[in-house]
């Protein structure tokens, strides 16, 4: 009813990519975590890494249902981490670019990260800011040519890998939205240093890390769009970001739940397999029409971004129900594990710890109840 045949040839193709270069490797990656120069290098070279983006920068052209079938295939990988990798590089880091950028940004930067050849990375939070965006601290200060730019960002996606990084940035100390500026910040420039990478409870496949800007002059051409228009440019990029994770997050829930009606078919309890007991049933059914309701939602937001109208009302609703519905079901299933549910060597164990950042990051829920309460006017 969806997808065609070419969509489905681009399901396939991404399910090749997580079946033989990704699932294999991530017991071993949640001890290193990915090597995402080596991953994207593969990934760009299949066209995956620009599916809605613009021919003219390397992209596929495609509308918002080739970009469905992708992040419903990235929902298989077996480990948040990676998912959250891969989509910090195509929904996150470069909306903004591929939108508001010039023409040299584009082809020194863009163009690259849609080949795979540049890792890239968004660094909007802050110790002190985090979804409060305008209470962010760190400047930059016009000097000449170009900018000065001090401060720290923390909790950032790829930001131990990446080749450069789009910073969000308070550009004048007047009051209101229109003060804050983005700007393109290659990892080589003097003072941009990696303080540390963190160590987190979940999505150890993917390096999280705190930022340290010191006196980083940024040329005036690395500011994407206009002075003082970068709070405006993130909220609509902040659409991308959070719409990626509501596929990805059905496709998960699923799997999980799979997972599990294998386990509780093989596991016999006083002589009978648990998958008989009724409890169990009824509790994966409402799972599975919780999930399918929500793959509706995505699919009327689908059709909403296609005729250019504004889902951020629908958006937010979708996220945070998928961020409460993960938490639920992977719960539930864990549970339905008993003492193996418990234990490292499980798979359903690291869906357990990784789910749980479905509700903070990109948005907490908090602020997904407040945006959409607010566009209804309360």
């Amino acid at each position: 009813m969806y997808f065609n045949e070419e969509h489905n040839a681009l399901r396939q193709t991404v399910r090749r990519v997580v079946d033989t270069e990704i699932n294999p490797n991530m017991d071993a990656w949640e001890e290193t975590t990915a090597p995402l120069h080596d991953l994207f290098e593969k990934m760009g070279d299949l066209g995956l890494l620009g599916i809605c983006y613009d021919p003219e920068v390397g992209g596929q052209g495609l509308d918002y249902w080739f970009d469905t079938v992708f992040l419903e295939e990235i929902g298989h990988i077996h480990g948040v981490g990676v998912q959250g990798a891969i989509a910090d590089q195509t929904h996150m880091a470069t909306p903004a670019l591929h939108e508001f950028g010039s023409e040299y940004l584009k082809e020194a930067f863009l163009r690259p990260a849609v080949a795979g050849e540049m890792v890239a990375a968004i660094a909007v939070t802050e110790p002190g800011a985090g979804s409060d965006v305008a209470a962010m601290r760190t400047r930059a200060t016009k000097d000449g040519n170009g900018y000065i730019i001090n401060g720290t960002k923390t909790f950032i996606t790829n930001g131990v890998q990446a080749d450069f990084v789009v910073v969000l940035a308070r550009s004048s100390h007047a009051p209101g939205y229109h003060s804050f500026s983005l700007f393109v910040v290659p990892k080589e420039l003097p003072g941009f240093s990696v303080s540390r990478e963190l160590d987190k409870l979940g999505w150890r496949s993917s390096d999280t890390a705190e930022l340290f800007f010191d006196d980083v002059r940024v040329p005036e051409e690395n500011r994407i769009g206009t002075e003082g228009e970068g709070f405006i440019y993130q909220m609509r990029q902040f659409q991308h970001e959070r719409f990626a994770a509501i596929p990805m997050s059905y496709v998960g829930a699923r799997d999980v739940i799979d997972m599990t009606v294998e386990h509780i078919r093989q596991r016999v309890v006083f002589g009978k397999p648990l998958s008989r007991k009724q409890v169990l049933r009824h509790r994966i059914a409402d799972w599975l029409t919780e999930i399918e309701c929500l793959k509706q939602l995505t699919y009327h937001i689908v059709r909403m971004k296609n005729k250019g109208m504004d889902v951020t009302r629908e958006v937010s609703m979708g996220k945070l129900l998928a961020g409460q519905m993960l938490r639920r079901i992977t719960d539930g299933c864990l549970q339905m594990f008993g003492g193996m549910g418990f234990m490292n060597e499980s798979l359903i164990t690291r869906y357990y710890r990784d789910v749980r950042a479905a509700s903070i990051a990109g948005g907490a829920d908090e602020i997904m109840r407040d945006v959409i309460a607010k566009m209804e006017g309360l």
